[in-house]
């Protein structure tokens, strides 16, 4: 019994230390960030952002004629025309016509990727950060 309290008791100490470390760190890390700030920023790859960008940031560097959009509850599925062949596209709910031009950012392309909500198989799509309709 007292193995389990003194393990008790060293496990409550050790919380409490972390917690007190985690409260006084930002002042710490203010101090430092002071310091980093007179360092210059490293420079990005072309075509890459900042994790803290916000989505007017995002670079839209391609673009496409809408050939088929289909919505479900939570994201928009857009076929557009690619370089090549049609491409679809998956991004947050947007209002989007088909025979719209669109710009879109680069994303992550999923092969053999099944939609729950629309219960349908993609051969391969593209889930993209931002899709803007031109003129917008």
């Amino acid at each position: 019994m007292k193995t389990i309290l003194a393990l008790l008791s060293l496990a409550v100490t050790i919380l409490a230390l972390l917690t007190l470390a985690a409260i006084t760190r930002p002042a710490v890390a203010a101090s430092e960030s002071s310091a980093d700030a007179a360092k210059p920023a490293a420079a990005l790859p072309a075509g890459h952002v900042p994790i803290a960008a916000s989505p007017a940031d995002i670079q839209l560097t391609r673009k496409g004629k809408v050939l088929e959009v289909i919505d479900s509850p939570m994201y928009t599925y857009l076929q557009v025309s690619g370089d090549k062949d049609p491409v679809w596209l998956a991004a947050y709910k947007i209002d989007v016509s088909k025979g719209a031009v669109v710009r879109y950012s680069d994303g992550v392309a999923m092969s053999n990727f099944h939609s729950k909500s629309l219960n349908r198989t993609f051969d391969t799509i593209v889930f993209v950060d931002r899709v803007v309709p031109e003129g917008k």
